[in-house]
Parts: structure tokens; C-alpha cells; sequence
């Protein structure tokens, strides 16, 4: 297992936005295998390497048993419909909040390999692939409560057994870095 720390709310890393993948190499495979061993082993849905301290447009997934990635991911909607329901983080573990999202998600992208590849979800996997790209562009989903909302989840984060803000996140050596560019 290659099992790694997750970025918890806090590290500047999960506020920056990530960098389009160019090099489709063996770098970028262990890092998706990085990132599918992470989120599994935290029962997670979904995890983006941000959340790992790696600055590229990559997530997986695990969602109805349909495991996966996707490399640079552009999202479309294909109507305006919306679902509204519960969302955590692995980040901001154990707290769940309401959260509006598009219930259709068209995701174009690309897999480890450069090959293009879509996934076109609804309900839950759109849910995923929504908040998932969120962290590509260095958005966490309490931007999308409403202040109320957004209040109520700061006092619970603030409350948190995990939260501590006298510390500076941690920031560790990127375990991802080349020589050819693939990490930051």
C-alpha cells in the first residue's frame, strides 16, 4: 500500500489552484495509485492531489463501486438541475454539511496513460466529480454553503478534535517529485 498523509483544512495547499498534467509518465501513475490507496484506506469517495500536497489536476474515485481517475478534468452540465445533501472531506474529516451541486456532470479528461476518457454521472458520482475538481482549483466545499451555513461549519471545524490554530499545517516532501516536472 502506498498509503499517504491528507492535507487537512488549514494547508495553503488545499486554497491553490493546481497545474494542468503534461507529463503522462510512471511519476504520474504512482501518484494515482497513491491517491486510490489514500482514499480507500479513508473510506473516502473521492481524493485530489492536492489533499496529498501535489499541485496537479488529478482525483480518483470510488463511488457505487465504480473505481477511478481522471487527469485533467473540464467539467460540463447538461442541464440545470440540482441536488442538495449532505458533503464531507476527507480534509475536514467527520463533518458533513448540505451542500447544492449539478445532479448531470459530463467530466472530460484523461487517464494516466493520456488517453481521453469521460465520465458522465449523476446523483452521488456527480457529487464527487464536482467536489473533487473544486480542490483542482483550490475550492473547498464550505464555499458553497451560504453564510448561515458557512458559519455553522467554521464553529464545527473550530471545534474539532483534529483542528488545532497555533499550528502551522505541516508541510512535508512531496513524495511525487521528478526530475521531469510532475511534481511541485
Amino acid at each position: 500500500m502506498t498509503v499517504q498523509p491528507i492535507r487537512l483544512f488549514g494547508d495553503p495547499v488545499l486554497r491553490t489552484p493546481a497545474d494542468q498534467v503534461v507529463d503522462f509518465d510512471v511519476e504520474l501513475r504512482k501518484l494515482v495509485t497513491d491517491l486510490t490507496d489514500t482514499m480507500r484506506e479513508q473510506n473516502g469517495a473521492g481524493l485530489a492531489a492536492p489533499q496529498l500536497g501535489v499541485g496537479l489536476r488529478v482525483f480518483t474515485f470510488d463511488v457505487d463501486d465504480v473505481v477511478g481517475h481522471l487527469v485533467n478534468p473540464v467539467l460540463e452540465f447538461p442541464d440545470e438541475e440540482e441536488q442538495d445533501g449532505p458533503e464531507g472531506c476527507l480534509s475536514i474529516p467527520g463533518l458533513y454539511f448540505d451542500t447544492k451541486r449539478r445532479q448531470h456532470v459530463i467530466a472530460k479528461g484523461y487517464n494516466s496513460y493520456g488517453d481521453p476518457m469521460q465520465i458522465v454521472g449523476t446523483g452521488l458520482m456527480a457529487r464527487c466529480v464536482q467536489h473533487e475538481t473544486d480542490h483542482l482549483d483550490g475550492v473547498l466545499f464550505l464555499d458553497r454553503l451560504d453564510p448561515a451555513g458557512r458559519k455553522t461549519a467554521m464553529k464545527a471545524i473550530r471545534e474539532a478534535e483534529w483542528y488545532d490554530p497555533g499550528a502551522p499545517p505541516t508541510v512535508k516532501v512531496d513524495p511525487h517529485r521528478s526530475p521531469f516536472g510532475l511534481g511541485r
